[in-house]
């Protein structure tokens, strides 16, 4: 699996909308394309270097990374509690090595908001149902933000 293959794969979920910033994409759902800036808040993105953080080292070759935004239940069960401890380099010690490849592991900055990220996935098969649940749980707030500001 490549860049291109989560790419399309991503693109073809209803009503997603890709920013790009650097290379990097930014997956909304924001199907009206009416998201007022502070809620544009992307349910997965693709960062292709090291424009953010360095601790992935996606300044490697064909380095790139998947990040999925999860639901509190579902990033417990894969990792436990979200880690609280920062380095120098605000980087959070989750225990892992955020450099290494086809690992899913919880994001290097936001694991405490239920991130995870994985450095050259290998399957997609693995991660579909990861997601699908990102997708879902963007709809989900999407649909509660244009229910409490509708106009009745």
């Amino acid at each position: 699996m490549n860049l291109g293959d989560i790419d399309r794969t991503i693109r073809q979920y209803d009503g997603v909308r890709v920013l790009e910033a650097q290379e990097d994409l930014f997956y909304l759902y924001d199907p009206d394309e009416d998201l007022p800036p502070e809620r544009q808040q992307p349910f997965a993105t693709i960062v292709t270097g090291d424009h953010y953080e360095k601790v992935s080292r996606l300044d490697e070759p064909d380095a790139w990374r998947l990040n999925l935004g999860l639901t509190k239940a579902t990033y417990t069960s894969l990792f436990g509690p979200v880690p609280t401890e920062r380095d120098a380099d605000w980087v959070l010690d989750s225990g892992h090595d955020y450099a290494v490849r086809d690992e899913l592991m919880p994001h290097p900055f936001y694991a405490s908001q239920h991130w995870v990220g994985i450095v050259c996935p290998s399957d997609l098969g693995r991660l579909e149902p990861l997601l699908a649940e990102a997708y879902g749980f963007a709809v989900r707030k999407y649909v509660k933000h244009k229910a409490r500001h509708s106009v009745t």
